[in-house]
């Protein structure tokens, strides 16, 4: 499997890691960290020398509750770090829902569109369309203001996968390519802990539909809810989060902890193509 985007072809024969670039003053795990285009882009460069495969960058939080950016403001927070980041020589992801960013994304060369309301903006579909950019489909309820207020669902996993099989097959008839689409559930957004847990535990469901999976667990509240960890003390969490996520059949995780998920997966990587020798016998130790 690969995901096709608009200058590389990424090999999703094993899993891949997106790190975050939040150039924002307000992300529920590192608002204001990376403020600034020279702090941004330096922390673009960290990433990859930890061992990250692509970059997202997104200038507007979508946490539970944050306030909405015009598009003028959130250009004026990723222009400049986008057009580095796509000098650097791997995939770069622009993470927005508005249609206006998207085209100034993509006329800046950016490869790959992660939007958190799947397309659904007037113009989002259109302005990918008209690409040949790789683009990332998310299940999310509502806006982020009000997200939590409709996480009701009779099954979560059923109901997320008959989204995303919908928003995929409206994409495609606008001639988007299949090979070009990555679904991601959306763990987090408009889903309580209960949810999240559940739709990890069925993500196969997703996997199913033929797309490839990313994953987003990274920091997230339920980590907090299970662990009892402040949000920055769930690096650990976070990647037990991102393992589970690839061996239920995530083939891109998108995290902010980049050097401790690489190791993780090399490690797990490392045992699954061991070949261990049966135990002998008493047999053949005679």
């Amino acid at each position: 499997m690969h995901w096709q985007t608009r200058r590389f072809r990424i090999d999703l024969s094993r899993p891949r890691v997106m790190g975050i670039v939040n150039v924002t003053p307000d992300s529920f795990s590192d608002g204001g960290q990376h403020a600034g285009v020279a702090g941004s882009i330096a922390h673009c460069e960290a990433l990859l020398r930890q061992g990250a495969d692509m970059l997202d960058i997104g200038g507007e939080s979508t946490r539970p509750g944050a306030a909405q950016v015009d598009a003028d403001g959130e250009w004026a927070r990723i222009g400049d770090v986008l057009r580095a980041a796509v000098s650097m020589g791997v995939p770069v992801s622009v993470d927005t829902y508005k249609p206006d960013i998207m085209r100034r994304a993509l006329d800046a060369g950016v490869d790959i569109v992660n939007d958190v309301q799947a397309l659904q903006r007037p113009g989002a579909l259109e302005a990918v369309a008209a690409s040949e950019a790789g683009v990332c489909l998310m299940h999310m309820r509502g806006e982020p203001a009000s997200m939590m207020d409709l996480a009701q669902y009779d099954d979560v996993v059923a109901e997320v996968a008959a989204f995303l099989q919908d928003r995929a097959s409206v994409v495609q008839r606008a001639g988007v390519a299949a090979e070009r689409i990555v679904l991601d559930p959306g763990y987090g957004f408009a889903k309580t802990a209960a949810h999240n847990l559940r739709l990890l535990a069925g993500q196969q469901v997703l996997v199913a539909l033929g797309y490839p999976v990313l994953a987003g667990w990274s920091r997230k509240r339920t980590l907090g809810d299970i662990t009892g960890r402040p949000v920055n003390e769930r690096v650990a969490a976070s990647v037990a989060a991102a393992l589970r996520a690839v061996v239920h059949g995530a083939s891109i995780v998108r995290v902010h902890d980049v050097a401790a998920t690489v190791d993780a997966l090399k490690v797990w990587a490392a045992v699954d193509a061991a070949t261990i020798p049966a135990p002998k016998t008493k047999e053949d130790v005679r």
